[in-house]
């Protein structure tokens, strides 16, 4: 493992480790009667302390598990010349623990215990349960320490990768939020400059055409009223450009019928969700900015509902121009629902009562038709001014 990869903990237990394994085998170094013992410690001693200095054996899982069999093997011969390497197999318990697999790990422990075992008795030693019971508690506590260890650090991970998402969810939600609030803006921009500047223009533009007729032509007011008429009618042209860059995406390179065309498209109601249709009835007609962002904003909100909570198999969004009015359909065969049951919602939200708001704000009428096993049918008709157009 990379040392720049450890933790401040892992780094302290890390430095325990090489102390101890260290100590034991400067123990049994002193302790052997023989000069092949204190060699067979030296070498052992080697090995173990060229795994923390070579990359191959820090980067790669066969370098380590070379490293590892070269360090056993070291250690069995010290074994075989003193008693006193059994102690070695302590810090061995958990290098194997920690650089094998599960599958070989616990084997490898179980082998190195019955070495240290065998060690001790072929040196001829007393038999006493200490023999066994010493060994086989240091790799049953190793094993318990290191996958206890590895378990935590698994839930750690995923607590952290939790934590992340949760942070990157958040981000979204915030960057959608600020989305919707830049575009339910511009709308209300949009809905006010139409309803103030662009009709006052309108109308000044109307009055000085009608003063201009009733002046006898060539009389010296009629050139004023003419400058003023073109500066009113310029204006306006201005400010319906505004409107018109106010409007949402959708309906800035095409027609309403367009945008709930490709509302319709196969895919955009998301996976699984129902097949819809769309349809035009009578002869289309330009519409007010407002209308159009109202009506496009409420399909979009009943096809969202239909997908979330209706589970149809089937929509239909109908757009129906009449002489005085314009109405949206929107009627799926889904679950259905009481519609008195439904609870307010907040403005500003995407419910049924920000569906009507939006319409009665408009001098429209929203109703609602639905019943358990029923399906849905919204309808949402808006009045259309004599003079029509998108004024």
């Amino acid at each position: 493992m990379d040392p720049r990869s450890l933790t401040p903990a892992l780094r302290v237990l890390r430095v325990c480790l090489h102390l101890l394994a260290a100590g034991l085998l400067a123990l049994a170094a002193i302790r052997s009667e023989s000069g092949a013992g204190v060699a067979a410690a030296v070498v052992t001693g080697a090995v173990y302390a060229a795994g923390s200095a070579l990359p191959a054996v820090r980067g790669s899982q066969r370098g380590a598990a070379l490293w590892l069999a070269a360090l056993c093997a070291c250690w069995l011969v010290l074994l075989w010349l003193t008693p006193e390497g059994l102690w070695m197999a302590f810090p061995l318990y958990f290098l194997q623990l920690h650089l094998l697999p599960v599958r070989w790990s616990l084997p490898a422990v179980t082998l190195t215990a019955g070495a240290a075992i065998g060690s001790y008795l072929g040196h001829g030693s007393a038999l006493n349960p200490g023999v066994f019971i010493g060994p086989l508690l240091g790799a049953a506590v190793a094993v318990a320490t290191v996958l206890g260890y590895q378990t935590l650090y698994r839930e750690s991970e995923r607590r952290r990768r939790m934590v992340e998402e949760l942070i990157a969810t958040r981000a979204e939600l915030a960057a959608a939020e600020r989305h919707a609030g830049t575009l339910a803006e511009r709308e209300r921009l949009a809905r006010e400059i139409h309803d103030t500047l662009a009709q006052g223009l309108s109308s000044i533009q109307l009055l000085l055409r009608a003063a201009e007729r009733t002046l006898p032509e060539g009389a010296p007011a009629a050139a004023h009223i003419e400058r003023a008429r073109r500066a009113a009618q310029d204006n306006l042209a201005e400010a319906r450009r505004f409107v018109r860059e106010l409007s949402p995406p959708d309906l800035q390179h095409g027609s309403l019928a367009g945008a709930l065309e490709r509302l319709c498209e196969p895919g955009r109601a998301g996976p699984g969700g129902p097949r819809v249709r769309f349809s035009v009835s009578g002869t289309p007609a330009e519409l007010p900015t407002p209308y159009e962002v109202a009506l496009l904003r409420i399909a979009q909100s009943a096809l969202a509902n239909t997908v979330r909570h209706a589970g149809a198999s089937r929509a239909e969004i109908t757009l129906t121009f009449m002489d005085a009015s314009v109405t949206l359909d929107v009627v799926d065969d889904g679950r259905g629902f009481d519609p008195a049951s439904v609870a307010p919602c907040s403005e500003g939200g995407f419910g049924l009562p920000a569906m009507r708001a939006r319409a009665e704000s408009l001098g429209g009428t929203f109703t609602v038709e639905s019943g358990p096993g029923q399906g849905t049918a919204i309808a949402v008709t808006l009045p259309l001014r004599s003079t029509g157009g998108r004024s």
